[in-house]
């Protein structure tokens, strides 16, 4: 079945419960989830309840559409995303961007949990991305390019968007939460890296490292969306002093941080959604 046919029934499905256009979309990292939480006249639909969507299969990621109004603007969120490492291909990782903008969203904010390479990053902080690293040796538009959603060969000078990268540094400044900017290196996992890649990752210019947002922010480019990602980083990655990572931890400390994650996220919503 062709991707077209596959996404307008997605679409169809969705619909049917919930007649809602959003204008921005949503997705909710590890241990980030709980802003669905506070989508007003939300409609929740499982994963499994819309057709060619995956299921999620992580801990931290409750695998559910929320369609409703954040901050009074229509939005749509994953409570959940996929990843490579579970074995699914890249089209069905970004499949639901696709869907989301078929949708209507015009704007996609990504969040995620990662690991801080930068030395003057600590657990708990928030970063702004400002570009990517894509280490995973694949890329969703590999394939048939299908013209209705965007070009064969998408520009990447800015898949996040600056414009929005200084709303939201403006946003944290006036809220006082402290935020880092930086570079976003993504590996498929799911182990994590050794302390020889953690050196390596420091230079070719990576301040974090995780396993999701690469692709799913490589696909909103070549539909043509305006792109914020947020990363929370839960661990330091120190090649000289590496310990063994407690996975219960760091979802704790990505909960620790999302209040701030939320506040930005809200405000952020309020005044562009």
């Amino acid at each position: 079945m062709e991707l077209l046919t596959q996404i307008e029934e997605s679409k169809k499905a969705i619909t049917a419960k919930c007649d809602l256009t959003p204008k921005t979309g949503i997705i909710l990292g590890t241990g980030l989830g709980s802003l669905a939480n506070l989508i007003e006249e939300q409609t929740c639909i499982p994963y499994e309840d819309i057709p060619h969507f995956v299921t999620s299969t992580v801990e931290g990621h409750s695998g559910k559409l929320i369609l409703g109004t954040l901050s009074g603007k229509p939005v749509v969120a994953m409570q959940g995303r996929f990843h490579f490492y579970e074995g699914y291909s890249m089209q069905e990782i970004t499949f639901p961007v696709r869907v989301m903008k078929a949708l209507g969203i015009e704007t996609l904010i990504v969040s995620n949990a990662c690991g801080g390479l930068n030395h003057q990053f600590l657990p708990g902080d928030i970063m702004v991305i400002t570009d990517h690293i894509n280490l995973l040796g694949q890329n969703p538009l590999i394939g048939k390019n299908y013209h209705k959603l965007g070009p064969r060969f998408p520009d990447m000078c800015e898949p996040y968007t600056k414009e929005y990268i200084t709303k939201i540094t403006a946003i944290a400044l006036e809220k006082g939460i402290p935020i880092q900017k930086g570079v976003y290196a993504c590996m498929s996992g799911p182990c994590l890296e050794t302390a020889a890649e953690y050196r390596m990752l420091k230079i070719i210019g990576a301040d974090v490292i995780g396993m999701s947002t690469v692709p799913e922010v490589i696909t909103a480019v070549h539909a043509r969306l305006k792109v914020v990602g947020l990363s929370v980083i839960t661990d330091a990655c120190l090649p000289d002093a590496l310990e063994p990572v407690d996975i219960d931890r760091i979802i704790a400390t990505a909960a620790k941080a999302e209040p701030n994650l939320v506040t930005l996220i809200k405000t952020f919503v309020k005044e562009n959604g």
